[in-house]
């Protein structure tokens, strides 16, 4: 049996959570999210108590370690419907900068400074810019917020020499050093 899968998922107070077959619906004050069971996972509600119980039926190596990733899941829809996540992003770059137009954001990075690379912002997600340099990705659901993160530093990820690009707020890029010159070799 998972460790972290038999843990009881506590409700917050102002959260709805249903269950109906396979599915897990979760309702809170910022939204609702839905989850698929699949295997021999089920969950069930402790209303008297206020948490949500999964349940695994076999012992099979798969279904363990699904038990416990579901856990994990429920557990984060439900900080999602309550407090929601946010990732920030940094630019860092001579007139690298990022502007919102709409339902996209335009970034310029330097591959070409007259046209901007574009990016679609996906429902269930907020955009803000608060300076030209700082990008700030909120929602409800964490898996979403982490992936159009991750989408929009691929754009333009750190370079390792001058550590110019997109990279998450207090990520460490590891810089290497540039060619030496003068150095020894055939003539």
């Amino acid at each position: 049996m998972s460790r972290i899968g038999k843990k009881p998922v506590p409700i917050p107070a102002g959260v709805q959570v249903t269950v109906a077959d396979s599915l897990v619906s979760v309702k809170g004050p910022k939204g609702t999210l839905q989850l698929r069971l699949t295997g021999a996972i089920r969950a069930e509600v402790d209303g008297q108590n206020k948490e949500v119980r999964l349940l695994c039926a076999t012992d099979l190596r798969g279904d363990r370690a699904k038990h416990g990733l579901y856990r994990a899941l429920v557990a984060n829809m439900m900080v999602g419907v309550t407090k929601g996540y946010e990732k920030r992003l940094e630019i860092q770059g001579v007139g690298y900068r990022a502007l919102l137009a709409g339902k996209r954001l335009q970034l310029f990075v330097g591959y070409n400074t007259k046209v901007p690379e574009l990016f679609a912002i996906p429902d269930g997600i907020t955009i803000t810019c608060p300076t030209q340099t700082e990008i700030v990705i909120t929602g409800i659901d964490k898996q979403l917020v982490g992936q159009v993160a991750a989408e929009i530093r691929s754009l333009r990820p750190p370079d390792v020499y001058q550590g110019k690009g997109i990279r998450y707020q207090g990520e460490q890029v590891r810089k290497l050093p540039g060619k030496t010159v003068g150095a020894t070799g055939a003539k």
